[in-house]
């Protein structure tokens, strides 16, 4: 596996240094990007969503068909509170799952798992079933209620206060502020989200860098735990980062293209008008299949000509 990856890295390598980037658009025909078109869309995720930013990574590994200011999109700090392997199962049996891809299985689960919202509605009493009991009538507080009874009401005059309460002489042990403990705190791992543009195909590409829950750099191949294990080794691979340094966990651009078509043809069957600025809106969309417990902000609305996702 290592070696047919390292043998397709080299001839992915050079294709890209002899062929020319793609200038003409054929978003809505293959599901792919221009450059101007990545920009563009990255632009609009910047400006919708302040999360993301654009960064031009070190010299010596910029690309020069890209602006030298715009050559990754990232987002930092992503919370991941669960291990994917911990929510195959709820999100086998989630509302909302669609088929974006039958031959690739790719798969977006929206919704809650319908076992749990049974349970929730099973769970909420019926106040139908509430019974108040003869002896056990709700009595009104005339003071809240508006009631003259005021021979019900005690007078604290009646009342004397032989001790002396002063405030000098409480225990000690009322000031203490103890230190929770350590188990108190709910440690997760955080993840560091890029995109890049694939040249070879003409997609965006995103890569995984993450933090386990002491904050130290996580081994790339822990971030597998933390992909859909229908992906796990078959879509997410481990690959040197183009920008930064070491290997990253990535997403595999292969199919991008082919899912994204068939998404942009959905849209044009509903009788929207896709707009190509909202690209990356739409697949960030359909890679949260492959990485559901990484949170990143993906759910906003957005317009997609006269109809939205």
């Amino acid at each position: 596996m290592a070696l047919t990856q390292k043998i397709h890295g080299l001839y992915k390598g050079t294709v890209e240094k002899i062929t020319k980037h793609r200038t003409v658009s054929a978003f809505k025909e293959k599901g792919v990007l221009s450059v101007d078109e990545f920009v563009l869309a990255g632009d609009n995720l910047v400006s919708k969503c302040p999360t993301w930013s654009w960064e031009s990574g070190e010299p010596s590994k910029r690309v020069d068909y890209l602006p030298a200011d715009k050559q990754f999109l990232i987002t930092r700090n992503v919370p991941c509170l669960r291990r994917a392997s911990a929510v195959e199962e709820e999100y086998e049996a989630a509302g909302g799952e669609y088929l974006l891809d039958d031959e690739d299985d790719w798969v977006a689960t929206h919704g809650n798992p319908k076992e749990t919202k049974q349970r929730e509605e099973e769970d909420l009493p019926s106040i139908e079933t509430l019974e108040i009991g003869k002896s056990r009538t709700i009595q009104a507080i005339p003071s809240y209620f508006g009631g003259e009874q005021e021979d019900d009401i005690p007078d604290m005059s009646e009342y004397e206060d032989t001790e002396d309460h002063d405030p000098a002489t409480l225990p000690s042990s009322y000031f203490v502020a103890h230190e929770p403990d350590d188990d108190d705190f709910l440690h997760t791992r955080t993840y560091g989200i890029s995109i890049t543009y694939d040249k070879y195909f003409q997609t965006p590409r995103v890569w995984l860098t993450g933090y386990d829950e002491s904050r130290m750099p996580l081994q790339p191949e822990l971030a597998l735990e933390d992909v859909s294990q229908d992906h796990a080794h078959q879509t997410v691979t481990i690959e040197d980062h183009p920008h930064l340094q070491g290997k990253h966990a990535s997403i595999h651009p292969c199919k991008h293209a082919r899912v994204m078509k068939k998404i942009i043809e959905v849209i044009l069957s509903s009788g929207a008008e896709p707009e190509v600025d909202k690209y990356l809106f739409i697949f960030l969309k359909f890679v949260a299949s492959v990485i559901p417990t990484i949170e990143y902000d993906y759910t906003m609305d957005f317009e997609l000509g006269s109809s939205s996702l």
